[in-house]
């Protein structure tokens, strides 16, 4: 524990809470959409984005360029943010400014850069692979079983027609 030099007062962090007031860590906010198109390339080759729900992705808002100009979303690989989806395979293939959408298309596939600790040359995973399905057939019943199913159904239809009313009815 150690006392909180932000603040200046006595309160106590631990020595991990002290290392993210001190250095936070620096993410790229490009990096998460990145994380996001590498997803979604297991599903599919194609994405459609509102400008909002990259706003949402990022976790901040895109810069009045994004808005504005087609050529933000050009595909080179010397600005930031298009060396992001450009990194894990995917390409600007449409921009609409007037309904404010920009179309993601996937033109090889995304290769994950390997972490430090898999130098050993082993395979990476993809980010999501779907479960298999088990195809269920219909079995048929054997013999013995419809047998029995049919002497319930007799069983059943003999004690409904042997349930004698109590009591003075008229018909």
């Amino acid at each position: 524990m150690v006392e909180d030099a932000t603040t200046g007062g006595n309160r106590l962090l631990c020595l991990k809470c002290a290392r993210r007031v001190v250095a936070p860590e620096k993410r790229d906010s490009y990096e998460r959409l990145a994380k996001y198109l590498r997803f979604r390339a297991a599903f599919t080759d194609t994405v459609k984005l509102s400008f909002a729900k990259i706003d949402g992705i990022i976790g901040d808002n895109l810069p009045l360029e994004a808005y504005q100009s087609e050529s933000w979303w050009e595909n080179t690989a010397n600005k930031r943010h298009a060396k992001a989806w450009l990194n894990v395979g995917w390409e600007v293939s449409e921009v609409n400014l007037k309904e404010a959408y920009v179309v993601f298309k996937r033109v090889k596939r995304a290769t994950l850069k390997p972490s430090p600790a898999n130098d050993e040359g082993e395979e990476v995973k993809k980010p999501f692979s779907p479960a298999p399905s088990k195809i269920f057939r219909k079995r048929k019943l054997s013999k013995t079983k419809i047998a029995k199913l049919n002497a319930r159904i007799k069983n059943i239809e003999r004690q409904k027609s042997q349930t004698k009313l109590k009591g003075k009815f008229k018909l």
